[in-house]
């Protein structure tokens, strides 16, 4: 009970912060099961898309997000995994550890994925190179949906460095793109460049 009473706080004050906007321009929101990724520029990236999910389809979407910030303190692991049912994912390299494993295990239990193929949080106008992760996922998983979104403006509202949100006088908003899946014969830089580009596009749309 108190981590659902925590998670109608959190998306009421997201909105009441940010103003938060989800426009579905490339699908519609569907019970499907997906894997949305988009750029990342703010720790608030988790809650933005989150809370721009239908309240059906939140509880089966599970973030991605990086075991060694989220858990550094009792309140942040408690939220994740209480609030949000993150899946952890460390970003050490370990070659007695698949950092993919639990994600696969989530597709094959039939969650959808929240994403950042960054794999941290950039500082400039377009995303970094996106990491194999997202491509090792298509490949392993054609039947599932890729859903790009653009984050526009929250890096505004809760900058690098900073853990209280920063009021602001603008609207930030979660556009979603067109599906998108791994074409027969497509090698991994060339499907991960394309999925950028993907979310890239959605800038201006």
């Amino acid at each position: 009970m108190r981590a659902k009473l925590m998670g109608y706080f959190l998306l009421g004050l997201i909105r009441v912060l940010t103003g938060a906007q989800a426009r579905w321009w490339g699908c519609p929101p569907k019970a499907e099961q997906r894997i949305y990724f988009a750029n990342h520029q703010s720790h608030a990236d988790l809650v933005m898309i989150w809370a721009a999910l239908p309240k059906e389809l939140r509880h089966n979407t599970r973030a991605v997000a990086a075991r060694d910030y989220w858990t550094k303190t009792p309140f942040k692991h408690w939220i994740t995994r209480a609030v949000f049912n993150v899946i952890y994912v460390s970003r050490e390299r370990n070659a007695q550890e698949d950092p993919l494993e639990p994600l696969i295990d989530a597709l094959h239990a039939g969650d959808s994925l929240i994403l950042f193929p960054e794999g941290t949080r950039g500082h400039m106008e377009e995303p970094q190179a996106f990491k194999a992760g997202l491509y090792n996922l298509a490949l392993q998983f054609p039947q599932v949906e890729l859903i790009p979104a653009w984050i526009a403006n929250v890096q505004r509202v809760m900058p690098k460095g900073e853990v209280v949100p920063v009021p602001v006088p603008v609207l930030c908003s979660v556009t979603f793109g067109a599906p998108m899946h791994l074409q027969s014969g497509e090698d991994r830089h060339d499907f991960l460049q394309r999925a950028r580009l993907a979310v890239m596009a959605l800038r201006d749309v």
